[in-house]
């Protein structure tokens, strides 16, 4: 074995341990805004679409909002450094149950008035409740997200999520634009008011 291939060998046994431990680079903070904005919009779009194009949102949406949304607060209660973490964040995981108590009060047999309250809540619940929800589902998830994320990083995502919101709004008031009655149907859903039949 000549010397150059000697020193070669040496330099590629001593390089291997210098990768080996090397520090794994960290997400950058706008990494995992990405991540939350992708899901807050997700858990917002379709309340929001069905909000527009039926003028209600569905029972099962919230339902499914409060069943994550209660994994959440128990999670946090019950680890003590998760609890720490999110301080009086982990509050708005309790939006879900506050509807969920008012619906229960509030029979159908009872005042248009309190009838109505309670369908607000609803809508506060999803629309203004799932960010918040997520914003602290995603800080037991990167605990450092919170220190590391600039203001205007936090004001990114709550803009995102509210044009995301209202154009969803705005596409399912004018879901007879650009979808068909059998749409709806096809996929599982009632017709919505308004929607328009295929033609022939």
């Amino acid at each position: 074995m000549s010397d150059d291939e000697t020193v070669e060998r040496g330099e590629a046994a001593g390089s291997a341990p210098a990768r080996a431990s090397a520090p794994a680079r960290a997400p950058l903070p706008f990494q995992q805004v990405g991540v939350i904005v992708v899901g807050m919009s997700l858990a917002v779009w379709w309340p929001a679409f069905t909000l527009g194009a039926w003028g209600e949102i569905f029972f099962d949406t919230l339902l499914s909002v409060w069943a994550a949304a209660t994994a959440g607060f128990v999670l946090a209660m019950l680890v003590p450094a998760a609890r720490r973490r999110l301080g009086w964040t982990s509050l708005t995981l309790l939006l879900p149950s506050l509807w969920i108590i008012l619906s229960l009060a509030v029979s159908n047999d009872s005042e248009n008035l309190w009838v109505a309250i309670v369908a607000l809540v609803g809508v506060l619940v999803v629309l203004l409740g799932v960010p918040f929800m997520v914003w602290a589902l995603a800080r037991l998830a990167w605990p450092d997200i919170g220190e590391t994320l600039p203001l205007r990083g936090k004001l990114l995502v709550l803009l995102t999520v509210a044009i995301v919101a209202v154009a969803s709004f705005t596409l399912g008031e004018n879901q007879s634009r650009f979808l068909t009655c059998e749409d709806f149907t096809i996929s599982g859903n009632s017709e919505p008011p308004g929607c328009v039949h295929e033609s022939g």
